[in-house]
């Protein structure tokens, strides 16, 4: 299992609208990277739901649900979407700010690449970032 996070700014779609909605399909990812990454996803695979420019921090994890697909809002074969469901909101979100004090974690993609709308996490990272959440 791979572990991934995805960016949402809650104005346009939260944490709380994604776990009424019970599955969401992410769509109109425009950088190559993030692509990719939605590319090499697999279903099964955990993913860190970041609220980014209000509030800064990681609320939830989504589970992948349906593998990369044609983005239905776009005609160019380039760009793919996947389906998540929520999986489980965090006892304790974990904000930009904590992330980037934690030394072990200054490699991290959120830190380094801080504009990527999706990303990968490896499993140490995701480890300490759960620790931080109060999560097993």
């Amino acid at each position: 299992m791979a572990y991934w996070l995805i960016k949402s700014e809650p104005f346009k779609y939260s944490w709380e609208q994604f776990e009424k909605d019970k599955q969401t399909f992410w769509d109109g990812v425009r950088n190559y990277a993030a692509r990719n990454h939605l590319k090499a996803m697999k279903k099964g695979d955990l993913v860190f739901f970041y609220h980014s420019n209000e509030g800064t921090e990681i609320v939830g994890i989504a589970k992948v649900a349906k593998e990369a697909y044609q983005d239905p809002t776009t005609p160019e074969e380039a760009w793919v979407a996947v389906d998540f469901k929520p999986h489980k909101k965090l006892n304790n979100p974990v904000s930009l700010s904590q992330i980037k004090a934690d030394k072990r974690l200054a490699n991290m993609a959120l830190v380094r690449l801080g504009r990527l709308s999706v990303q990968p996490v490896t499993d140490e990272e995701w480890k300490i970032v759960m620790e931080m959440a109060g999560e097993k």
